[in-house]
């Protein structure tokens, strides 16, 4: 090996710093010559120090070596690593409170050169050296100076992410810092680390890899439970994939055919008994009973203690959010067994009334300022209390999406009203409404769900908790359509509040309006009350232009809302004996504009238009659905070939002949490839429209047909010159 007192003589000191650099950085790239500064001599480390302004880390992290050997003196680097701690504490500190600007080698030169000459490296193997050998007597590490060396390692990631990067890639470091946690003295400084490393890893780790896992859990007091949840929230998570490419369903389903058997919940939590109990007390924990001149401080101890349980809340979601949308036939058995355990266990231990006690009191005491919506895998840099609400709302989403104990967010007196809709409109009441306990429902004067509403009412009109909030009113719609469940709303002014929302409010945010228009969708499918309520408050061209017009801005955000009002209109169009229904179609302007067969097929040519195979996403197949729709509407009044005549000539008219039906060709094949997978779980689409998801198979096997005699096939309608554009799309 390439020794550093080889550097030529009559170089300035300066170029020999910088050669010394260069060797090292080289050595860290090729393997290959000094990889660390651990490597050159303590004199010649002293020489080069002043000038280059290293302030004694290169000579420290020497003498640390020297010093750190298996069988030494352990106390004799304690100081050492104190002094190494005081040049790095300062830049660590410097990054926080400077908004977290991007780490430079410039701003923070003691990180800079900590890692450079092997500092972090070093941390490591003197924290893991005593679990790597097989001899005995080995000399133990105190609990302080384990603290130091962790502390040390934290403040690197904080001001490098390369540092933070290296150390997530290492499965033998990252699962024997979990272990570490079995120690109380040094659990905060591991489980602090663990959070930042688990932050920036690409891949999950596996639960079941940690050892003595279930035993390490029940050790945990809990306080440390919370923070053990705030690592599992993000162990459990799929991980920001950052490449858009990444995010289509075309490569998920080929990395899914790679790997069928990963899914997002870990079933090593099934072995730790009383896990979920744990939790659900964690997260209903009572605020101080206290009154008088000290109870503002009490609150705002216990408002800190809630906000720092957000990732309590994270790991119940994630849990009750399990399903089998892209597993495997014997994993999506398993979890839906398992989803249906977890909500039986939240509702047990009455997570939704303890949450209902707290709603007033802690978790929604005030209106939070407007912030940024991230996605829901981005890493957030908000407020803790911005990050407890959205995992509050979050929970409600997933404990109430296409589940029966989404009637246990309301109270007694609200089950009740729910029932006697049921009885005025001479409709049976919902099986799952009958079969709610109410032993474990919200008690007090407002439900759950209605307290939502109320708030959801006062945010700002481009508040990000408006996206929140409404797709957690929405998944209490999700499923199949409830009239009692959509007037119970329509009574609370929820539709004339997302109307003024999206037409007069004036509120700009692209995700705000996508959830008002898929929640509008879910109140007004099927609803004769609902369209009334529509027509009352769009009552003037100008206000329905408004609206048109928001619809038509981001098809990809409202076409959830376009495919339930052409399914309603299909419904009342079979349904005209009944006057009140003749009345409903002649004076309601969206079903008038609806009902205009050119307008239906402007539609149509923009959602076939606006997607391909390439660029399709979880966000965006729902366009290729409400295609979908039309067109077997069309089929069932036998004028599918109308429609597909339409789209041929649409595409003469744009001179580019072959295109649009081609490409909806290929949507198609990727269709069937996608649904009629036996892993995929098809009832959403079934549930949503009310449409046989035979129907839908059938219509897209019409469509694909490949005898060009057929007046129903899309190959009739491109001509022979024009056919299998893009027909390898499968292979990428």
């Amino acid at each position: 090996m390439a020794s550093a007192e080889g550097l030529e003589p009559s170089r300035t000191r300066k170029n020999s710093n910088k050669n010394i650099i260069a060797r090292i950085r080289h050595g860290h790239i090729t393997g290959r010559g000094i990889c660390r500064g651990t490597e050159i001599s303590e004199a010649l480390l002293k020489e080069r120090d002043h000038k280059a302004q290293w302030h004694g880390i290169p000579v420290l992290l020497r003498r640390l070596y020297d010093k750190s050997h298996l069988n030494s003196d352990l106390s004799q680097i304690y100081f050492i690593i104190k002094e190494v701690s005081s040049f790095l504490s300062m830049e660590a500190m410097s990054f926080v409170t400077e908004d977290r600007k991007p780490a430079q080698e410039s701003t923070y030169p003691n990180t800079y050169t900590f890692d450079l000459f092997g500092g972090v490296d070093l941390l490591v193997e003197i924290l893991m050296r005593p679990t790597l050998t097989t001899q005995t007597n080995v000399p133990k590490m105190s609990d302080d100076l384990v603290k130091d060396c962790l502390s040390v390692l934290y403040n690197c990631c904080i001001c490098m992410e390369g540092v933070t990067k290296s150390l997530a890639s290492r499965d033998d470091f990252v699962m024997f810092l979990f272990t570490l946690m079995s120690n109380k003295k040094t659990f905060l400084q591991t489980a602090t680390l663990i959070e930042d490393i688990l932050g920036v890893r690409k891949e999950m780790i596996q639960l079941e890899d940690i050892p003595n896992l279930p035993s390490l859990v029940q050790s945990f007091n809990q306080q440390q439970l919370a923070n053990f949840c705030r690592i599992l929230s993000v162990t459990i998570s799929e991980p920001d994939m950052g490449n858009d490419d990444k995010n289509t369903l075309l490569a998920k389903n080929a990395q899914q055919r790679a790997n069928p058997f990963v899914v997002k919940f870990n079933l090593a939590l099934l072995n730790i008994p009383g896990f979920i109990e744990r939790l659900c007390k964690l997260a209903t924990r009572k605020v101080s009973e206290a009154s008088g001149a000290s109870s503002l401080l009490l609150e705002l101890q216990d408002w800190y203690t809630w906000l720092d349980n957000a990732p309590v809340l994270d790991a119940l979601m994630q849990m009750a959010a399990e399903d089998a949308e892209h597993s495997s036939t014997e994993v999506c058995i398993w979890l839906g067994a398992f989803r249906l355990w977890v909500h039986r266990m939240l509702a047990e231990f009455k997570l939704i009334p303890g949450l209902n006690n707290l709603f007033d009191k802690l978790i929604w005491r005030k209106q939070t300022s407007t912030h940024v919506l991230h996605s829901q895998n981005q890493n957030c840099d908000c407020s803790p209390e911005i990050s407890f609400k959205i995992q509050f709302l979050r929970l409600l989403q997933s404990f109430s999406d296409h589940h029966e104990n989404k009637y246990l967010l309301l109270n007694a007196q609200e089950l009740n009203e729910l029932s006697a809709i049921s009885l005025k409109a001479n409709i049976p009441e919902v099986e799952a409404l009958v079969n709610t306990d109410r032993n474990l429902i919200c008690d007090g004067k407002k439900g759950l769900l209605t307290r939502l509403i109320s708030v959801m009412k006062k945010e700002p009109p481009d508040s990000s908790f408006r996206f929140w909030q409404a797709r957690a009113v929405e998944s209490f719609l999700r499923g199949t359509t409830s009239y009692a469940d959509q007037v119970f709303l329509l009574k609370r002014g929820l539709l004339e509040h997302i109307l003024f929302c999206i037409i007069d409010s004036g509120c700009k945010s692209r995700d705000v309006l996508q959830s008002y228009f898929d929640l509008l969708g879910e109140l007004m499918k099927f609803n004769m009350d609902a369209f009334k309520k529509f027509n009352r408050y769009v009552n003037s061209d100008e206000k329905f232009q408004t609206f048109m017009t928001q619809i038509n801005s981001s098809l990809v955000d409202s076409n959830m809302l376009v495919r339930c009002i052409i399914l309603s209109l299909d419904r009342f169009e079979g349904q005209t004996e009944d006057m009140r229904v003749v009345e409903v179609l002649s004076e309601c302007r969206l079903l008038s504009y609806m009902a205009r067969v050119e307008n239906r097929l402007t539609f149509l040519f923009r959602l076939v238009n606006i997607i391909n195979v390439q660029t399709l996403t979880q966000e965006n197949v729902s366009c290729l659905n409400t295609s979908l729709v039309v067109l077997m509407l069309a089929r069932r009044r036998g004028t599918l070939p109308f429609y597909l005549n339409a789209l041929r000539e649409k595409e003469y008219a744009e001179k580019y002949p072959g295109c649009l039906l081609n490409n909806f060709h290929n949507l198609l094949r990727f269709w069937q490839r996608h649904y009629l997978n036996k892993d995929k779980d098809s009832t959403c689409l079934e549930n949503s429209s009310c449409i046989p998801f035979t129907y839908w198979k059938e219509t897209v096997s019409v469509l694909l047909g490949s005898d060009r005699t057929s007046l129903c096939a899309i190959a009739s309608y491109i001509d022979e010159a024009y056919m299998d554009l893009g027909k390898d799309f499968l292979e990428v």
